[in-house]
């Protein structure tokens, strides 16, 4: 709105529904987050610490401590890109309705590496929602006549060659109530890494949230790599989880996925030194993840 992008003749503060707050941890390891519960309340929630840790990670180093006190997950979700050429009235890009996407032969410095090659090449904005797919969310929604849905978190963000004018799949008359963390193995541990120009209030130019399933002995039996601030949706690194699983995770292995995560990434003019910070980032989020082990309920 403060940009001139949308201008709603109506607002409704939904801010009041206690039904949309607070976080729950069900009896079968999982947890159900309404929608309108704060950044802040992630990061300091206890059990999201222990058994959620990529979570409660991304969510401290979002935005600031002020901004993390009102701004809800879901409204994060939802937030719009912050391309300066969407933001700005003097370029009507590709997402606005026009012909082109300026990033192309523009300054480029802050966008994608990946899938983006297809109109638009936005960075999804979202920090939580990194963690999230990395931890196999799904999204709550309900319609306007009281109909209810649950869609998986790699299917609720758009990709710009389905459709470059939206970034999720929610309806006009949809609003989103919940996320949903389904229940993961005991041996699961999880980290989430980023790197920012400014130590605070800054969003991350590269940020990765790794999630491992380890043996006793020190083999990967299941992996999930997401890469945020790399493509319009938060991006599974699938070349580094095929890479990391059955492998025992030390410094080559991390290093190898590392590889394959960027060997599919075609960085655009201004913005290719994003590949040594994720290669790097990838390497730290792995370790780090090892290192907590920590031991979520079946």
């Amino acid at each position: 709105m403060k940009d001139g992008l949308v201008s709603p003749r109506r607002l409704i503060d939904i801010g009041c529904l206690s039904e949309l707050q607070g976080i729950h941890e069900e009896a079968d390891g999982g947890f159900t987050i309404g929608a309108l519960t704060t950044l802040a309340q992630l990061a300091a929630h206890p059990a999201l610490q222990r058994r959620r840790a990529a979570l409660a990670q991304a969510a401290a180093l979002a935005a600031s401590p002020q901004i993390r006190n009102r701004a809800t997950l879901g409204g994060n979700l939802l937030q719009r890109p912050r391309c300066w050429y969407l933001r700005s009235a003097a370029h009507h890009c590709v997402r606005k309705g026009g012909e082109h996407c300026f990033a192309y032969g523009g300054d480029n410095r802050y966008h994608a590496i990946f899938a983006n090659q297809d109109g638009c090449a936005i960075v999804h904005p979202s920090t939580p929602a990194t963690a999230l797919l990395a931890l196999q969310a799904q999204v709550e929604c309900v319609r306007g006549n009281g109909d209810r849905r649950v869609v998986a978190l790699d299917e609720f963000f758009v990709l710009p060659s389905r459709d470059p004018h939206r970034e999720t799949v929610l309806g006009a008359d949809e609003l989103v109530t919940a996320i949903r963390l389904p229940t993961l193995a005991r041996s699961t541990c999880s980290a989430y890494v980023q790197l920012s120009e400014k130590a605070s209030f800054d969003w991350p130019l590269a940020a990765v949230a790794a999630v491992l399933v380890m043996g006793d002995d020190g083999v990967c039996r299941q992996a999930r790599v997401v890469l945020g601030a790399a493509a319009p949706v938060a991006w599974r690194a699938s070349q580094a989880e095929a890479a990391l699983e059955g492998s025992r995770i030390n410094e080559e292995s991390a290093k190898a996925a590392a590889d394959a995560a960027l060997a599919p990434a075609t960085p655009l003019s201004g913005n290719g030194y994003k590949v040594p910070i994720f290669r790097a980032l990838i390497v730290r989020a792995i370790h780090q993840a090892v290192a907590s082990r920590v031991r979520a309920p079946a």
